[in-house]
């Protein structure tokens, strides 16, 4: 999974305090469907931003997919299981600036908009992700 950048967005598993089962934030994001068209829009909007893409060559576009479905679902409070690998190990030697990070949020803000996601509920799920941030800036 080397050159994902943020996440991998979503060591989701790294935040301080994992999220209930059941969080309504799941159900507000779409549920596992919901989260699945996120993640996509994330990905196109990645493919077209030169600020960033460069980091997303050479990977398995579909196994970062699902791995984010699964990080996002689990932040979110759903039932899923992440099974991925840490954001420090997934990030490791790739040097990415906070511009980097700020970028994929941009473009993670942007997927959800265009879902139709309100603005409550996507300041639910970045703060939710937000401490991964020091696990894979400058890694």
């Amino acid at each position: 999974m080397r050159g994902w950048l943020f996440w991998g967005l979503l060591g989701l598993a790294g935040c301080a305090q994992p999220p209930a089962q059941g969080d309504s934030l799941y159900r507000a994001l779409g549920e596992q469907a919901g989260i699945g068209r996120i993640v996509e829009g994330m990905l196109l909007n990645i493919a077209d931003d030169p600020r960033i893409v460069r980091h997303f060559t050479n990977i398995d576009i579909q196994r970062l997919r699902d791995k984010l479905v699964e990080q996002f679902c689990v932040e979110a409070g759903g039932p899923c299981v992440y099974s991925g690998d840490s954001m420090e190990e997934s990030h490791k030697g790739q040097q990415l600036t906070r511009g980097d990070f700020n970028a994929l949020v941009e473009n993670l803000q942007a997927a959800m908009s265009a879902e139709g996601v309100p603005i409550p509920v996507q300041n639910r799920l970045l703060a939710r992700l937000a401490p991964m941030r020091g696990q894979i800036i400058e890694r």
